[in-house]
């Protein structure tokens, strides 16, 4: 049986967060050319494309704040990047952990890419019922929420294996 750290390429798992970048920045793209901020979409009774600005982290933490945030969430998007490069160079071969880790910097890097740009993340999800209404996300939001959800998927079943 492979050692759980077994070696593996890392750059199919930076290929991956490639696909993440791009298919986050295109939608993006797609919403600043097409839409003005505030402009919606019904799509159906619990989803609508949205333009929405957002200068805070998630749920608009921050938001309010005079500016320093940009660069503070940049700074840790950056620093998380890093970090996680350096994960999958080194745990490449654990495929659950692996592929958490490239959806997060994929989404990171999306994330940065739109705070250096325009000093805001483009969001566009929103998900709505009954009057209620989720802050709106968008792909890279998506990404890293998966990928934190199989980290501890990973987790759990690692103490589950050691027992």
């Amino acid at each position: 049986m492979a050692s759980r750290n077994a070696p593996g390429s890392w750059l199919p798992w930076l290929a991956l967060s490639l696909v993440v970048f791009i298919a986050d920045q295109f939608t993006k793209v797609l919403i600043l050319g097409y839409y003005q901020l505030g402009d919606s979409t019904y799509v159906t009774s619990f989803f609508n494309i949205v333009r929405a600005h957002n200068t805070g982290a998630a749920f608009s933490f921050l938001a309010s704040a005079s500016g320093w945030q940009r660069w503070f969430f940049t700074a840790i998007g950056v620093l998380a990047a890093i970090f996680i490069i350096w994960m999958l160079r080194t745990h490449a071969g654990q495929k659950l952990f692996s592929f958490a880790l490239a959806l997060i910097l994929g989404g990171a890097i999306g994330n940065v890419v739109d705070r250096l740009l325009h000093g805001y993340v483009v969001d566009f999800i929103q998900v709505h019922a009954g009057g209620w209404y989720f802050p709106a996300f968008n792909i890279a939001d998506s990404a890293i929420t998966v990928g934190a959800i199989c980290l501890i998927l990973d987790e759990l079943l690692r103490v589950r294996r050691s027992k």
